[in-house]
Parts: structure tokens; sequence; C-alpha cells
């Protein structure tokens, strides 16, 4: 069994087979980030009853939630293939890092400006340096430190390593945003949807928020893989399948 997964995994890390796969698999994962999004979007807006405190201001939770979750989650996704690249020097771990970086930047950026909107009728304030207001702040200079790192080391592996060595000792941040509601005394709302005993979110708003943090999940791997496409294709342009691609590309 373990035989059949590490060849698996070293099929992936092939640059023509993920290549080759990653262009059968995009359109479905286009089809279904459609799909969810027309779904969480069309319950969340028009079937979900007002917040009995909030009023329909409370609607926003469908993008802020969502983009929340994808911060901390492209991160930590970014750590793993960090810890890969670090660690058996594998060339397409450091392709998906990149690519995944300007993505986890823009969901970090959307929560925080989302959260601003949210936080103006609610606390009044456009911003406070609540724990975890700051600490995803923080993250967001997490993402564009490591793209700031990488765009100024020319040679591609030196980036890397550094690269993964910043996003390996920011993945700190990552458990501090997450407890930060219960560690300090904070403004921001408590865990709402992943508490232990149960959700203390009504159903009908629950469904629409799980559908729209599908399409959000669902959007990113689309994007990365397009992404991680084309910069596997500009590192790789020198190879014989690229070269054999491109010919069988101009004949036909």
């Amino acid at each position: 069994m373990w035989n059949a997964i590490w060849v698996f995994f070293h099929k992936w890390a092939s640059p023509r087979y993920f290549y080759r796969l990653s262009g059968a698999v995009i359109p479905w994962l286009w089809a279904l980030t459609l799909l969810l999004l027309l779904g969480g979007l069309y319950l969340g807006l028009f079937v979900a009853p007002p917040d009995y405190q909030q009023g329909q201001s409370y609607r926003i939770i469908f993008v802020h939630v969502p983009s929340a979750w994808m911060s901390l989650f492209i991160y930590t996704f970014m750590a793993v293939l960090s810890g890969i690249y670090l660690i058996w020097n594998i060339k397409l771990a450091d392709v998906m890092v990149r690519s995944s970086a300007m993505l986890g930047a823009s969901f970090t950026f959307l929560a925080l400006a989302t959260g601003s909107l949210w936080g103006k009728p609610m606390w009044g304030a456009w911003w406070v340096w609540d724990a975890r207001l700051t600490s995803e702040l923080i993250l967001l200079f997490l993402y564009l430190g490591y793209l700031a790192l990488v765009n100024a080391i020319e040679d591609t592996r030196t980036a890397a390593k550094a690269g993964g060595v910043l996003i390996l000792v920011g993945v700190v941040n990552i458990p501090i945003i997450h407890y930060s509601v219960e560690w300090w005394n904070t403004l921001h709302q408590g865990a709402t949807v992943t508490k232990l005993d149960k959700p203390s979110i009504h159903v009908s708003m629950l469904i629409p928020l799980l559908l729209m943090a599908g399409a959000f999940q669902l959007y990113y791997f689309s994007l990365v893989l397009m992404r991680a496409r084309v910069e596997l294709l500009d590192r790789e342009r020198r190879s014989e399948w690229v070269r054999e691609m491109m010919g069988r590309d101009s004949e036909a």
C-alpha cells in the first residue's frame, strides 16, 4: 500500500504528468466552482433569513468567513509544500508554493477588507487592534514578505530555499490566528461552525456558508493549477517534454 502511495506521489511530482493531468482536471474544477458559488450566493442572499441581531449586514459572512478560512488553509498548504521541497528537493512543490502566494495574499486582504466592512456597523470602527485582526494582518505581511523575498533573488533554487524557510517560520502565526479568540479577550466573534459540540449557527445560514467555502476552495485549486502550469512551462521550457508538446501543438 505504502509503495503504491509513494509511486503515486512521485508520479504527480513529475512535471510532464502533472501538466497533463492538471489540464484535464481544471475544467471540472471550474464547473464545480461555478455550481457551488451560484448555489451559495442564492441561498445566502435570497433564502437565508436576516439575523435577529445584525439584520441584513450579517450576509457579508458568506464572503468574509470563507476568505479567512482560505487565508489559513493556503498558508498551511504552502508550509507543507515548503517542507517537502526543503527535504526532498521536489521542484513541483516550489512551483505550487509560488503559484499559491498571491492567491493567499488576495484571500487574506479580502478577509480583512470584508471584516472592516462588517466591523463598522457592529463595532463602530473600521479597524481595531483586536488579537484576531492583528494576527490576520501579520499573515498578510508574511504573504507579501514571501513574494518580495523570492522575487528579489534571481537564482530559483536559492529563492525557493529562502522562501521556504520564511514560510515555515511564519507558520507559528496560524494557530495564533485560530485560537486568538480563546486565548485573549477579543472583540472578534468566537467559533460558530468548528465547535466540537455543534455549530451555533442556524442550518439555513450554515448550508450557504459551507457552499461558499467549497466554492472558494475549488476556485483556489482551479487558479493555482493554472498558475502552476504557466510557471512550470517557464521553468521547463528547455526540457525535452516541453519541446515535444510544443512540436505536437504546432503540427496540429
